[in-house]
């Protein structure tokens, strides 16, 4: 059975901008559409107090609503909606579970500051099971014309992307667009080096030739699986966030890995993800990888 497209929904124009994105890409992936809300009955005081049931009426209806609209934008789309008493990062990892892809709405703030991610967007991406897409509000299909790429980040040996690899290559299918796979190095400290990897340096011919050998090893399944999409190969010395930045102005969406570390205070994303969801213009997908 497909895994829904779901979508976190809030009653903001970010979360409207999320159901729009995941709704068009439901019907891409030919993939059911799931609408989940989270809510808690909040005691309001004066004339315009509400009772449970009134505001749990009112939710359901605001809910109802959003899913008219997009039956009627697309017709012929499955679409299911789950209204969930309870807070809001727990019902969306529990949503993420089931899902192919979580889309989640958060703010930008232009070209200079990029995302605003909240507490519940910071924790659901850390931990959800599944892909999680941010899109900013006000994100429209202009920026999903077919020549506009889909890019992603790879990094170590060809397991180590492969997750992030395998939905880069799937949503650029189901788009017709091309993959611009960008892999970046950075020279390590002289005594960083062992005799081995010295070694397959030279052998490789030096540095850069040596990371598009490791990047061509780790696009190679994907390319046979993918036949019909084009590939672009970029590698760049610099920082993986910032070479990744520096393509994202072409991107309709930018695709990264996620290995999210336990701390005293919960889970944390790396800073390459970090960094792309603060910055990057375009909807950003974080892959977890799977162990």
């Amino acid at each position: 059975m497909t895994r829904p497209i779901t979508a976190g929904v809030d009653g903001t124009e970010e979360s409207h901008a999320a159901l729009a994105w995941a709704a068009r890409e439901a019907v891409r992936r030919g993939a059911p559409l799931r609408v989940v809300h989270a809510w808690r009955y909040e005691p309001g005081e004066g004339l315009d107090a509400q009772g449970r049931d009134d505001q749990e009426r009112w939710v359901r209806d605001a809910v109802g609503q959003a899913v008219r609209e997009v039956r009627e934008r697309h017709t012929g789309l499955e679409v299911s909606a789950d209204v969930v008493e309870g807070g809001a990062v727990e019902t969306l990892l529990a949503a993420a579970a089931d899902a192919g892809t979580l889309v989640l709405g958060s703010r930008g703030h232009g070209r200079l500051v990029g995302f605003l991610l909240g507490s519940v967007g910071q924790q659901v991406i850390a931990e959800a099971a599944c892909p999680v897409v941010l899109v900013r509000s006000g994100e429209s299909t202009a920026g999903e014309v077919a020549a506009r790429e889909v890019v992603v980040g790879q990094e170590g040996g060809p397991e180590d992307s492969a997750d992030a690899l395998r939905f880069a290559f799937e949503t650029a299918a189901a788009r017709q667009a091309p993959v611009r796979a960008v892999r970046a190095w950075t020279l390590p400290p002289v005594f960083a080096y062992s005799p081995a990897s010295l070694k397959l340096l030279d052998d490789a011919g030096g540095p850069e030739p040596y990371e598009k050998k490791a990047l061509a090893a780790a696009l190679e399944p994907w390319r046979a699986r993918f036949p019909d999409v084009r590939v672009v190969e970029h590698v760049e010395m610099g920082s993986a966030g910032q070479v990744l930045l520096s393509v994202a102005g072409r991107a309709q969406l930018m695709v990264v890995g996620r290995r999210a570390r336990r701390t005293a205070v919960g889970a944390r994303i790396g800073s390459v993800a970090h960094g792309v969801l603060h910055h990057a213009e375009c909807p950003v997908a974080v892959v977890p990888h799977q162990q």
